[in-house]
């Protein structure tokens, strides 16, 4: 996987600014990227076997991805967090991103998605995928106004994501320290993020699941 990069002063020119849209990067036509932070161990393991497992590894809790690289880099510090010190690059196929989106049930009650209180918690409690929206971050950590989403996923979404479903798992953490240490050093016109894109979704199903922004 080659990861493209672009000057974090050139990142916003075509992006929304506001509302709820997936940013991420196409590495391909049919492929993209999600991200996930770890400790050392586990992201050695699955870098070298590209795949998750391992001692520390357990496919029986919930584990994030976020297709967006700077709302990861919110999340994991710029790898400086403790257990989130290395951060993965994981490519998989849109469809398959696609079949997480669909199975995905909000993390909170929307009147407007499900019918009542009770219908939203037996869906929650059913699902294998908990999706959340959050405000997406300037890299200093500043709120945006646009939405990022993340997701959760658990039980048999987790293992065929973490087994089955990954083209390529590259450690990207020398690049996210690099950068990190330039925002430190108040260099923000010299800092590189990946280059995204609104990853679009024809899926009627999933945009109105998602309320995604048209």
């Amino acid at each position: 996987m080659n990861l493209e990069t672009i000057p974090y002063k050139d990142y916003e020119a075509d992006l929304p600014q506001e509302g709820r849209c997936i940013l991420g990067q196409m590495t391909t036509e049919e492929n993209l990227v999600v991200y996930q932070a770890f400790n050392p161990s586990i992201a050695k393991y699955a870098a070298e076997n590209q795949q998750f497992g391992g001692s520390q590894y357990s496919f029986n809790r919930m584990s994030w991805i976020k297709p967006n690289f700077l709302w990861m880099m919110y999340r994991a510090g710029w790898a400086t967090k403790s257990n989130q010190e290395c951060i993965l690059a994981i490519e998989i196929a849109k469809t398959h991103f696609e079949q997480i989106l669909i199975a995905a049930v909000h993390s909170s009650f929307k009147s407007g998605v499900y019918a009542s209180k009770a219908d939203w918690q037996a869906k929650l409690k059913a699902s294998d995928v908990v999706m959340q929206w959050d405000p997406d971050h300037h890299p200093n950590g500043n709120k945006l106004q646009r939405r990022a989403i993340q997701l959760g996923l658990r039980n048999d979404m987790l293992r065929q994501f973490g087994t089955d479903w990954a083209v390529s798992i590259q450690d990207i953490t020398g690049f996210v320290r690099e950068q990190g240490q330039k925002l430190t050093q108040g260099k923000l016109d010299e800092l590189l993020v990946i280059k995204e894109q609104v990853i679009e979704i024809d899926d009627t199903a999933i945009i109105e699941n998602l309320g995604l922004a048209h």
